[in-house]
This record gives C-alpha cells, sequence and structure tokens, in this order.
C-alpha cells in the first residue's frame, strides 16, 4: 500500500509541498538569515491587523450565510424524492462548473444601482431609492455566498440522507411537534455534516482571491488581495510571503480543528 501512495506522495510533495516551504522561507528570511522580524513588523502595523480582521470577519458572515440558507435547501434536498430531488440536486451541483469570474462579474450586474436587488429591495418597501451594493462589505457577502453555498448544502444533504428516518417519525409518535424534532432529533444527528460545511466554506471564503478583487475592489483588503497585490504590483516578495503564511495558517487552524471536531461528533453518535 506503501508503494502505491509513493507516485501521488512524490507529486504533492513536488507540486505543493516544495513550494510551500520556499514561501515559509522567505516569510522568514531576514538580513542575517532566518529570524521572525518581518512576521512582527507585519504584524505591528494596525493596517495588518484591520486586513486580518476584514479576512476573518467576511469568512465568518459568509460562512454563517451560507449555514443560514444551506441547512433548510440541504433538509428539502433529502426529502424530496424522484425527479425532484434530481432537479434540485442538479440546480445545486450545476453552478459548480461556471468559473468564478463569470459569477462575480454577473455579480456586478445584480448588485450596480439598477440592478436587480436593488429594485427589488424598493420593489418590497425596504428602500425608498435605488442604492448601490457593488463595492460594498454586504455585497461582497452576498456574492461569495452564492460561489460558496454548494459546499455547505452537499456535505449537510450527505449526513441526512444517512439518518434513519424512522427516529423522526419514533419522535412524532411521542409528541414531539415537527420544530422539536428538528432541534432535537434531525440538527443533533447532522452536526458532523454542519462542521464540515463550515470547513469547506470558511475555507474558500477566507482565502478568496477573485470575488474581493471583482466586487469590492481595492478598497476593501484581505489577506488573499493583500498577497496578490504584494506579489504582482509591489513585487514585495516578503511581504506576499508573510501574508501568504498567515493566511494558510488560519486555513489549516480551521480545518485542522474542524477536522477534529466531526471526528469527535462522529464517534460520539456512534456510540
Amino acid at each position: 500500500m506503501a508503494l502505491l501512495a509513493l507516485p501521488a506522495f512524490a507529486y504533492l510533495a513536488a507540486a505543493y509541498g516544495w513550494p510551500l516551504l520556499v514561501l515559509l522561507g522567505r516569510s522568514l528570511s531576514g538580513p542575517q538569515g532566518i529570524s521572525l522580524a518581518p512576521l512582527g513588523q507585519f504584524l505591528s502595523d494596525p493596517f495588518s491587523w484591520r486586513v486580518i480582521g476584514n479576512t476573518v470577519r467576511t469568512a465568518l458572515l459568509v460562512t454563517l450565510v451560507c449555514l443560514l440558507a444551506g441547512y433548510p435547501a440541504a433538509l428539502a434536498l433529502a426529502r424530496a424524492r424522484g425527479a425532484v430531488q434530481g432537479l434540485l440536486l442538479l440546480s445545486v451541483i450545476l453552478p459548480l462548473s461556471v468559473g468564478v469570474v463569470v459569477k462575480a462579474y454577473a455579480w456586478q450586474i445584480v448588485l450596480r444601482r439598477d440592478g436587480v436587488m436593488s429594485q427589488a429591495l424598493v420593489g418590497l418597501g425596504i428602500w425608498d431609492a435605488p442604492q448601490r451594493l457593488l463595492f460594498t462589505e454586504a455585497g461582497l457577502v452576498i456574492g461569495a455566498a452564492n460561489v460558496f453555498l454548494p459546499f455547505m448544502i452537499l456535505p449537510i444533504y450527505a449526513v441526512i440522507r444517512l439518518i434513519d428516518p424512522r427516529l423522526p417519525e419514533a419522535a412524532a409518535t411521542l409528541g414531539a411537534s415537527p420544530l422539536r424534532r428538528l432541534l432535537t432529533v434531525t440538527l443533533p444527528l447532522t452536526l458532523p455534516g454542519i462542521v464540515s460545511g463550515v470547513a469547506f466554506v470558511f475555507s474558500l471564503a477566507v482565502s478568496m482571491y477573485v470575488v474581493p478583487s471583482l466586487v469590492i475592489g481595492d478598497r476593501f483588503q484581505t489577506l488573499a488581495t493583500l498577497t496578490g497585490r504584494a506579489f504582482l504590483f509591489m513585487r514585495d516578495e516578503q511581504l506576499g510571503s508573510t501574508t501568504a503564511v498567515i493566511l494558510l495558517a488560519v486555513a489549516v487552524a480551521v480545518v485542522v480543528g474542524s477536522t477534529a471536531l466531526a471526528r469527535r461528533l462522529g464517534g460520539g453518535g456512534h456510540a
């Protein structure tokens, strides 16, 4: 088995492991060799903490919106039958075939002052006059949530399909209301899927580059956009490497923590 995995391991080490080591080395390189001074210099700047705050806050908001919209969608998808379920599943998977750049440009049209969303909010009486959502943080969260929503729906849907349908029925026979069945039976059993979906969406949202660049522009900097700007425009490899390492550390911490939590929940549910 180890020999069979060796080619894949070698490819991953060459294509991903070595570049990451180079990136880490550049982020820790100083005039006298390896040093934490570049990292300390970056973290001592208030602008850097504002960028980190923008990154984490946006990722959390996107994840929350995806969870609130994705959980009911996953329930509906799991409870649908026949052609209806196939159609719903196709509507979730098909958007994944559309490029992120195309989606971001589409949201530029939707979020502008005369766009569909502004007109809809005026029609519902929420706004008195059309307003621009483009180049705002709210517009960024809406556009990013649309892009990453399938990555929340599919893990939750996969877990819901594994739940024995007799369990909610048994709770109903004991007098539990639909809301009580959802909160005490379905929700606890779907926690592994929720954790996986949150990890997927947060990891993608915290490192997104195209959507912020096209939807909100340079006025709102995140770690990903600052990394791209440092490499592509400022030609500052040390700054780009430092921001990339911090971004990687945040993403890895979320993935490792969610994996441990999912295993714990899965073990508890199995017990």
